[in-house]
């Protein structure tokens, strides 16, 4: 792995903390619940091995013949017997008796037992205990205890067995409403931080420069705001909580095993370096797989977006079935990477574990049979062991069943994280004075592509108050002098002064402050006509906005609709005409008051006779306010101050209507083409 995508993980797992440190007091809360429900939890296989020890099996204890009746002592054929671990220190005890069980049935021995160990059975009334080592059989005359009477022998246990009961029953309770709180402030936090992150990220995309939306789609970014943080979200509430249990788990079982038996705890001491390594080796082929299928993904999304977007053309022009297979093929593509995914969550999944689970039972087993472990080892140690391992081993089925969220949610942060990382501009704050609009370029040269120069060494002046237009065949350079105005670009070389200060001693958000723009290709949001003119700036009243239809000649055509200038407006303004859109677009630029006004094609899309009220309207909004009009109808610009002819990034020609006709050059051609007339050769 090369050194940069370490640095890049480290960099991402520390960023993913520092948004969790956000929440931390919730998140910390949330951890010690988690660790109190642990350990509640966890005080079940003691609580079990008591009961099963010193109350279900603890009958086989010594017996001792006691004066008569009193606390724990049992009543046999007219004598009284308690068993030896109820006397007190310093208590003599007296004759010993027997409790034992052979097979279903239980027998009492009035005396000691020479072995606990040896195979037992009962013939006519004798106890025949095998010594497992000389094989020599020992016999003990016996009497079979009746139900009730083996009753009475119980019946002392009955209240410790019933405490001990309520105890675990309390504790399950506890568990239960530590588990609850833990994970309600896990969800809590975890939406609080994916809220907060998608904020972050989303505010960041404002800042981004325009040209790095050139070369990503808008689906990609769309999927990174939405499903890569919904991906994190994952991490912080089912990750977090199944790693954290998984860690408390094992190092608090291991600690019981070691309390309860040190060799039993050695053989499942084994179990943590191998579920490290399986972690390593998980991740090792996880994480590429889970990049893959998050950068596919977000092409999906973006190739959704693009036709649903482009459905009118992909019909219109009978492209729906190459759609769909470009579609297929970047779903099946999908697909393969995460069946990969998929086979290698399979095999190193919750079988593989009960698979070890099962090999350490079986170990632990042939070894308590064959006696190796010692004569320590009793039944309700045998249990406790066994319920500890599976308690042990459920977390850590979760754990690994969560490595693929986590590779998962890793590559969904480091995409989210590197979007984050791109250079953008802070939002300035505070206003600044309205500007007159002189507008100077002094010999610019700007390329999108390196050294493809879109502008060379462009120079003109716009003083307050004038109208410049700009024509000239596609690809001249006309909009990229307005981009460069608009700083949505800054230039390779030479400067442009907006009141004799260079633009980019200007944030980028007060230079635009005092401008305005309409598009060829007007965009609308989704609310109403009122809304998208004044795009909800509570500086701008609801009388500006009116003003500002009424000045583009719109808000009669408007009122006519059936809820006025509150009509609803969808998504792109898609039940409205092109010249309804261009108009709303219009009415906007003008409710701001802007210095400079940028009319790029703004009538390119209206039809003659609402062009006419536009004209009208710009005789009056001129006045004072510089204007650059981007024309391919040389109609529209006839009353221009100056008209700038581009030619290949360079002004080829400059000058009025009159002037440029005088010419006749590019600009007398463009126009004697356009009015439908011939050429007249000059001499």
């Amino acid at each position: 792995m090369s050194s940069n995508r370490v640095a890049t993980k480290s960099s991402t797992g520390k960023r993913l903390f520092q948004y969790a440190m956000i929440y931390k007091k919730p998140i910390i809360l949330a951890l010690t619940l988690l660790l109190l429900a642990a350990s509640a939890e966890l005080a079940g296989p003691f609580i079990a091995k008591r009961m099963i020890d010193r109350h279900i099996l603890g009958v086989e204890q010594k017996w001792h013949e006691v004066a008569g009746k009193q606390d724990h002592a049992v009543e046999y054929r007219n004598k009284w017997y308690k068993r030896e671990d109820y006397f007190k220190a310093g208590e003599t005890l007296g004759p010993e008796s027997r409790v034992l069980q052979v097979g279903k049935s239980f027998y009492f021995l009035n005396g000691p037992l020479a072995s606990e160990k040896g195979e037992r059975k009962v013939e006519d009334g004798k106890l025949m205990v095998v010594d497992p080592n000389t094989a020599a059989t020992t016999a003990y005359p016996v009497a079979k205890l009746s139900k009730e009477e083996l009753f009475r022998f119980y019946k002392p246990e009955i209240p410790g067995i019933l405490k001990l009961g309520l105890l675990y029953l309390g504790l399950l309770l506890l568990v239960g409403l530590f588990t609850y709180g833990q994970q309600r402030l896990l969800q809590f936090s975890a939406n609080r931080i994916v809220q907060r992150m998608r904020q972050d990220v989303f505010a960041h995309t404002q800042r981004l420069p325009v040209k790095y939306y050139d070369n990503l789609a808008a689906g990609q970014v769309v999927s990174r705001i939405t499903n890569d943080t919904e991906t994190i979200r994952e991490l912080y509430v089912q990750v977090l909580a199944q790693f954290v249990n998984g860690i408390v788990y094992m190092i608090a079982v291991i600690s019981a095993l070691f309390m309860l038996n040190v060799r039993l705890a050695l053989i499942a001491l084994p179990i943590v370096p191998i579920l490290f390594l399986w972690v390593i080796l998980y991740r090792r082929f996880a994480v590429d797989f889970n990049r893959i299928l998050r950068s596919k993904l977000s092409e999906i999304n973006a190739m959704i977006n693009e036709s649903i977007q482009g459905m009118t053309i992909i019909q219109a022009f009978r492209r729906q079935k190459e759609t769909m297979q470009e579609f297929d093929e970047m779903n099946d593509f999908h697909y393969k990477y995460q069946n990969k995914l998929l086979n290698l969550n399979s095999m190193t999944s919750h079988n593989l574990v009960n698979t070890i689970r099962n090999l350490l039972f079986t170990l632990v087993v042939w070894l308590f049979w064959g006696d190796n472990l010692g004569s320590a080892v009793t039944v309700g140690l045998l249990y406790a062991f066994i319920d500890y391992m599976n308690r042990m081993f459920s977390p850590i089925v979760g754990v690994v069943n969560q490595l693929s969220t986590l590779e998962t949610a890793r590559v969904s942060a480091e995409r989210v994280f590197t979007l984050m990382d791109e250079e953008g501009t802070e939002v300035a704050t505070g206003k600044i004075d309205r500007y007159k609009g002189e507008v100077i370029f002094k010999d610019v040269t700007f390329a999108y592509k390196e050294k493809e120069y879109v502008l060379k060494r462009v120079s003109f002046a716009a003083s307050q108050g004038e109208t410049v237009a700009l024509v000239g065949h596609t690809g001249s350079g006309k909009s990229s002098i307005l981009n460069l105005l608009f700083r949505f670009y800054d230039t390779n070389e030479g400067t442009i002064v907006v009141d004799g200060k260079d633009v980019r001693d200007i944030p980028k958000q007060h230079l635009r402050q005092h401008m305005g723009i309409v598009l060829q290709d007007p965009f609308l949001f989704t609310g109403t006509i009122a809304s998208n003119v004044s795009l909800d700036n509570p500086e701008i009243s609801r009388e500006q906005v009116i003003q500002a239809l009424k000045d583009v000649g719109a808000y009669d055509m408007f009122m006519q609709l059936p809820g006025g200038i509150d009509e609803p407006v969808i998504e792109k303004g898609s039940t409205l005409s092109a010249g309804q859109r261009q108009l709303i677009s219009f009415a906007r630029a003008l409710a701001y008051n802007p210095a400079i006004l940028i009319l790029d094609e703004a009538t390119a899309s209206i039809d003659t006779e609402t062009e006419a009220i536009i004209q009208q309207a710009l005789d009056v909004l001129k006045r004072g306010r510089t204007t650059f009009v981007i024309a391919h109808r040389l109609s529209t610009i006839r009353q221009a101050d100056q008209i700038l002819v581009l030619d290949h990034g360079e002004i080829v020609e400059r000058g009025n209507h009159d002037e440029l006709l005088e010419q006749r050059g590019k600009y007398y051609a463009m126009y004697q083409l356009q009015q439908g007339t011939m050429l007249t050769a000059q001499p």
